[in-house]
């Protein structure tokens, strides 16, 4: 009878512990839970309610919640205090469109350590009932949404209620209008757990920001940014090296070297290869600023950070580098930016022929307009090749391009894009490109990538593709496609991708950037003798034709 006794004392001590939840719980749901009704519940979307204050009011209610009974409670009486919902005859239709579900997950709802049976009953009774049409949260241009209707509280810190706010906000953008959520390196519930606690113990400007720019790094995408003064200044110093290099090998090579206001000499040499700066190699530098910077994957961040590497705070840095075989330290000084005389780089021409024959032409897509498109064609459509540079970023000539270049219509991109009517979801297109040409371009299209080359970029290197006589030459595309939206979190401007962009046949280029048929990275000696060598594969490809 004793142990009888003992056993149902431990099961009832169990049972009890189990509804005893944590402050990460508390708020992880009350994120989902206010997110949801946000961009669901057909009274909310009316734009009628404070919804931040809502939040606010909530977190100060939490304090005093500690069980699961209790959070139901005010779930419950939260929800009905919102008003009577109308069924929704129309959200039972079914839709002709196809659907791309592998962001739509609302399982949350059915979490029972977390929810009664009677909550996650009224969670999906808005689910099946919820707002279809006009959206006080979400403004549509075209396919795109944009987010509107969003209060500021400013950048810098001012209490723990705004924070968690902002983290809720930009959690929620993500977790329905971010059409590469499955994709990122962390699952995105768990981004929730973690920036949590991380959140609540920022007590400062620069540690918010910060924590901020941490949040929006875990998409994991090339197109986000967060654009702020201090964090720039945190991370990378308003002082620099008054020399320009490219990046090859994990090394910079001094390209060029800038004079100063003060009319004073540099230590270093046009060639110099800079491998270490203040005691840290150059990946090491990468990987240090890696955390509080959003790319697709490594790459991309070495593309976004390269241009700061040799920026500080200090009036001056150690380097060591390599010259004519040698290695060498030399201190040297840094300038304010205002403090360096940039010399003129000359505009580089739009087209040309690259040989005496005129048998190969050349193309700078960075430069070219899409006014200019036919006649750029009339002068090259004689060569045998033609070499489209998409190593920067084009000016809207896809179509114009694929009109005189291609044979035939193609569908050359499946674009996927977000369903305002069941937030979460995203709906797939596929998009046609060219038109039926017999007088179409003959010649090889050589097309030229590497880094650099995103998204629109990205999307017209598909497009040369679709030519029967087509070679991309290069290294691995930025892998960040699908127009963006900008918006503001903190009041700080940031973005991410809107739309989804896939090959045809489904395949992703986002992370993976479009991948070269013939693979060319520049390297530390072809930088220092002068040399384009990814420009230069592509000449032997033309004459070899491999």
């Amino acid at each position: 009878m004793r142990k009888y006794f003992l056993f149902i004392l431990l099961f009832l001590n169990l049972h009890f512990s189990a509804q005893v939840l944590s402050e990460n719980q508390k708020l992880e749901s009350l994120c989902r839970v206010w997110g949801f009704l946000k961009y669901y519940h057909p009274q909310v979307v009316k734009g009628n309610l404070n919804w931040d204050q809502q939040l606010f009011k909530k977190i100060n209610e939490l304090e005093r919640i500690n069980d699961k009974a209790a959070l139901n409670d005010l779930y419950s009486n939260w929800i009905a205090s919102l008003g009577k919902i109308k069924e929704c005859t129309e959200c039972l239709q079914e839709s002709d469109k196809t659907y791309f579900l592998k962001n739509f997950d609302l399982s949350w709802i059915d979490n029972s350590a977390t929810f009664t049976p009677a909550t996650s009953q009224k969670l999906h009774y808005i689910e099946n009932n919820r707002n279809i049409g006009n959206h006080h949260y979400i403004g549509k241009g075209g396919r795109k949404i944009f987010f509107r209707n969003e209060n500021s509280y400013g950048s810098q810190f001012t209490s723990k209620q705004v924070s968690l706010l902002e983290l809720f906000r930009y959690w929620n953008y993500v977790e329905y209008f971010f059409p590469y959520k499955y994709q990122t390196d962390q699952n995105w519930n768990d981004v929730l757990t973690e920036m949590i606690p991380k959140f609540i113990n920022v007590n400062n400007d620069n540690d918010y920001q910060l924590t901020l720019a941490e949040l929006v790094t875990k998409t994991d995408d090339s197109h986000t940014y967060l654009f702020s003064p201090l964090i720039s200044l945190h991370l990378y110093g308003n002082r620099k090296l008054p020399v320009e290099y490219s990046y090859a090998e994990g090394k910079l090579v001094i390209t060029r070297i800038n004079d100063n206001r003060f009319r004073e000499k540099t230590p270093f040499n046009i060639g110099d290869v800079i491998y270490d700066v203040n005691g840290k190699t150059i990946p090491q530098m990468v990987n240090s600023l890696g955390k509080h910077v959003p790319a697709s994957n490594s790459w991309g961040k070495v593309n976004k950070v390269k241009s700061k590497l040799l920026f500080s705070n200090s009036d001056s840095l150690s380097v060591k580098l390599e010259r004519n075989g040698q290695n060498l330290e030399v201190a040297a000084k840094t300038y304010f930016v205002k403090d360096i005389i940039i010399k003129k780089v000359p505009v580089p021409q739009k087209w040309k022929f690259l040989d005496e024959e005129k048998k190969i032409g050349y193309v700078n897509m960075g430069v070219l307009a899409k006014d200019e498109v036919n006649e750029m064609y009339r002068e090259l459509k004689s060569s045998e090749s033609i070499i489209f540079d998409l190593r920067n970023y084009p000016k809207l000539t896809i179509i114009p391009l694929s009109q005189l270049l291609l044979p035939q219509s193609t569908v050359y991109y499946q674009f996927n894009f977000p369903e305002t009517n069941y937030p979460g979801k995203f709906y797939s297109r596929k998009n046609n490109i060219g038109r039926k040409n017999p007088d179409y371009y003959k010649g090889n299209i050589i097309v030229l990538v590497d880094e650099n080359t995103q998204s629109q970029a990205e999307t017209t290197t598909m497009m040369f593709k679709q030519h029967p006589k087509s070679k991309v030459i290069g290294s691995n595309t930025s892998g960040a496609n699908g127009d963006i939206i900008k918006f503001r979190i903190a009041d700080l401007d940031t973005c991410f991708t809107g739309l989804g962009a896939y090959y045809p046949d489904g395949r992703e280029t986002q992370r993976i950037g479009i991948i070269p048929d013939i693979l060319v990275k520049p390297s530390v000696e072809g930088i220092k003798n002068g040399k384009d060598e990814v420009l230069e594969r592509a000449l032997l490809y033309i004459k070899n034709k491999n």
